[in-house]
């Protein structure tokens, strides 16, 4: 019966971890991530569950004549914060699959 008691200090273990894990997605979702483009003109503020909570665009670059680049940069600046939201997510939650290989996980 040596072995069920392995089993069970393993159980509370992988128990632990996931409540590690599921802390570490809440604080996730508090962080705010900041994209930016055009040299600041456009920011993009995302959650680190990549929701969009802010658009600030500068008054100096809205032109009406050119709506594409105005486009461009809010699409510039959205990329940016999802891609450091990714790596955020990538660093926080990578220890727990560490070693895994676990593909499509962090």
């Amino acid at each position: 019966m040596r072995g069920m008691g392995n089993m069970q200090n393993m159980m509370k273990q992988m128990q632990k971890m996931q409540k590690k894990m599921a802390e570490a997605q809440e604080q996730l979702g508090e962080e705010k991530i900041e994209g930016t483009a055009g040299g600041g003109m456009v920011t993009v503020v995302v959650s680190g569950h990549k929701e969009v909570l802010d658009v600030i665009i500068k008054e100096e670059v809205v032109d009406p004549e050119d709506v594409e680049m105005l486009q461009d940069l809010v699409l510039a600046a959205t990329n940016d914060a999802l891609k450091k939201a990714d790596e955020l997510t990538n660093s926080t939650m990578g220890h727990f699959t560490k070693g895994l290989n676990l593909p499509g996980m962090f």
